[in-house]
C-alpha cells in the first residue's frame, strides 16, 4: 500500500472513532475497513453495560460491510485512545476481532495500527494470528 492510502485509512479510522460509545471504559476506537474494490467501511467501539454485548470497532466495521454483501478485504486500520487523550501506544485488534477479520481476510490481510498518521505500524493479520482458523480448514483439507 502507498503511504497516501495508508493515511487516508488511518484518517478514516480517527473520523470513525469519534462516535464511539464508551461510557465504562471511555477507551475509544475507530477503525477503516478496505474492499478490495477500494470501498472504505468505518466503525467504532460501540459498549454495554452488560459488557458481552460490547462490539468491537473493527467488528461494527467488518458486519457493516458484510451485512452490505462485501466478502473480500484487503486491508483494516485501527485507532484508539483514552477519551480525550492521544495513546502513546498502538491499538491491535483483539483475539476475537482478529478471527472475524481472517474469515473475510484471510492471513493476508494489512493491519494498520496508528498513532498518527505519520506514525504507524504496518503488518499482516497472518503475522497477528499465526495458524489463524478459516474457512480451509473446514473444506475437508
Amino acid at each position: 500500500m502507498e503511504k497516501a492510502q495508508i493515511q487516508e485509512l488511518i484518517r478514516a479510522a480517527f473520523a470513525a472513532r469519534k462516535f464511539a460509545y464508551t461510557p465504562y471504559s471511555r477507551f475509544q476506537v475507530g477503525a477503516a475497513l478496505l474492499t478490495k474494490q477500494g470501498k472504505v467501511y468505518t466503525g467504532c467501539n460501540i459498549e454495554n453495560a452488560g459488557y458481552t454485548p460490547t462490539n468491537c470497532a473493527e467488528r461494527t466495521a467488518l458486519f457493516k460491510a458484510v451485512s452490505e454483501g462485501e466478502r473480500a478485504f484487503s486491508a483494516i486500520a485501527v485507532v484508539g485512545s483514552m477519551e480525550g487523550t492521544v495513546n502513546t501506544l498502538v491499538t491491535g485488534p483483539c483475539g476475537v476481532c482478529r478471527q472475524a477479520l481472517y474469515e473475510f481476510g484471510g492471513p493476508a490481510l494489512t493491519v494498520i495500527m496508528a498513532r498518527t498518521e505519520e506514525d504507524y505500524i504496518v503488518t499482516t493479520l497472518g503475522e497477528l494470528l499465526p495458524y489463524g482458523f478459516g474457512p480451509a480448514n473446514l473444506a475437508g483439507n
